[in-house]
């Protein structure tokens, strides 16, 4: 499966393609996915994120969390839309040395630390806009340091949730101080986009 696919498309301005690919169109921005395991693009969690991160505001030197990063992707897909710096954290070894080396096939890597292990483990704060397309029951667990983590103002775009976790998802954030911007729900799956007040 690795390396031997075709370019796709994703929302407006998005195209994933493998190692070595010319580009068709040189108005699409490339994400260079040297896929593995962890997230390629092809689910419908990780295409409403990318769809997503492609419509938001412009925010000099922010400052990114990835939770659960996989690939790499959303991280990637960030960082070629409005450069900052970036954490990606995940709790497999491997998933770690996947982003690192997708991370450098899209020539972003030396703006990203990779940290294999979970939020507690991080020191970084004051980020401006997480990401985490992880299971609704950890954002649940989650949900206190991930909102401490948050710059007031930070947006956090928060996806892999079941539709039966959708509702408890959102009343919880909520409830931490975070304003609703929008809720997608897909075929089995839900994306929320909250803003920390």
């Amino acid at each position: 499966m690795r390396d031997n696919y075709q370019p796709f498309n994703i929302g407006q301005r998005l195209t994933i393609a493998p190692p070595n690919n010319t580009p068709d169109d040189k108005e699409r921005i490339q994400i260079i996915m040297d896929r593995g395991a962890f997230g390629s693009g092809e689910h419908e969690t990780t295409q409403s994120c990318l769809e997503i991160l492609e419509t938001l505001p412009t925010v000099e030197n922010q400052k990114i969390m990835d939770l659960g990063s996989g690939t790499g992707i959303l991280t990637i897909a960030t960082m070629l839309l409005n450069p900052g710096r970036a954490w990606c954290i995940d709790i497999e070894q491997a998933a770690v040395e996947s982003g690192q080396r997708n991370c450098r096939l899209n020539g972003v890597d030396e703006y990203i630390t990779h940290v294999c292990g979970t939020l507690e483990q991080l020191e970084e704060e004051n980020f401006n806009l997480i990401l985490a397309n992880i299971y609704g029951d950890i954002l649940l667990d989650i949900a206190e340091n991930l909102v401490e983590k948050a710059a007031p103002g930070a947006l956090l775009l928060l996806s892999g949730i079941l539709w039966e976790y959708n509702f408890d998802v959102r009343q919880k954030y909520q409830k931490l101080g975070c304003r609703l911007i929008k809720n997608r729900l897909l075929n089995e799956f839900s994306t929320t986009i909250l803003q920390k007040d």
